[in-house]
Order: C-alpha cells, then structure tokens, then sequence
C-alpha cells in the first residue's frame, strides 16, 4: 500500500509542477532572473507557487502536530532532529542554487521533464544523469567518511 501511496504522491507531485510550468527551465530563469523587472521581462508566476505552498504545508504540519499520532500508511513521522548548519548543509545548497540559477532546472521537474523534453530529452538527460552521479558521489563520501570514523573510533578504543 505504501508502494501505492508513492506513487500516486509522485504522480500528484508531478501533476503539479507541469501545471506550474516549473518543467520549463526559461520560465524559471525569468523568475530568477529579477533584474528584468525594470525590463518588465520579471516572471513572477513562480513566486504565486511558492506563496501557494506556504499554507497549505503549514496547514498539513499543523494537523500532523494537532491530530495525528503516526500517519495512516507509516509506523511514524519522519521529521528531521538536526537543526544545525554544517559545511555538508552551505555545500549542497550552494551546488543546487548554481545549478538551479544557470540551467532552471532542479531535480523534481528535471525529473518529471524527461517525459516531456521532447527536443531537448538530451540536455535534460544529462542533467539527470549528472544529478544521479552526485547522488551516488555523496553516499559514497559519506559512507567512507562513516567507515574511516568507525575505525579510527574502534582503533582508538582498543588502545585504551
């Protein structure tokens, strides 16, 4: 059911950033690019999606904290814990904000845009595969990082 629930969530989620256009990367670079707004060039359609989000999260957080103990498909809510800035935190925001502000694309839509990219299924699917590459990059960092601390940890201790 879970598998299900996915799914149609994916779909919806899709669904909605075609509606908004947020698939075609020049109407995201017109949003941000605001020094069109003495050109009258602006596009601030984007920023009415962005408005849209805002209460209707805020509603749906409120109701979690307010109503439900454990959502219906899940045996709990998965709430981030950390709330500090890192290094790892400036670094990915700093890669998705070139990327999003060069190109207009970020990884939803450039998902969702690969069914319809049409001519431009190439750039697109580099993107994406250029996206899954740093996934894949970052896990393994991590995970080599995660594997270097165990063992200096264990080799520290049995020192000791």
């Amino acid at each position: 059911m879970q598998v299900i629930a996915a799914l149609i969530a994916g779909a919806m989620f899709g669904a909605g950033l075609t509606i908004a256009q947020m698939v075609d990367p020049q109407k995201v670079l017109d949003f941000l690019d605001v020094a069109g707004m003495a050109k009258g060039t602006w596009d601030p359609t984007l920023l009415m999606v962005f408005i849209g989000a805002l209460p209707t999260m805020f509603l749906a957080y409120q109701l979690r904290e307010l109503r439900l103990s454990k959502p219906a498909l899940a045996a709990f809510y998965s709430v981030p814990q950390r709330s500090d800035i890192d290094a790892r935190l400036v670094g990915g925001s700093v890669v998705f904000g070139i990327g999003w502000g060069l190109l207009g694309v970020c990884p939803g839509p450039a998902v969702t845009a690969l069914a319809l990219a049409g001519s431009h299924l190439a750039d697109v699917g580099l993107f994406v595969a250029a996206m899954l590459a740093g996934i894949v990059l970052s896990w393994l960092l991590a995970h080599t990082r995660d594997a270097a601390d165990t063992a200096s940890t264990g080799s520290a201790g049995s020192q000791a």
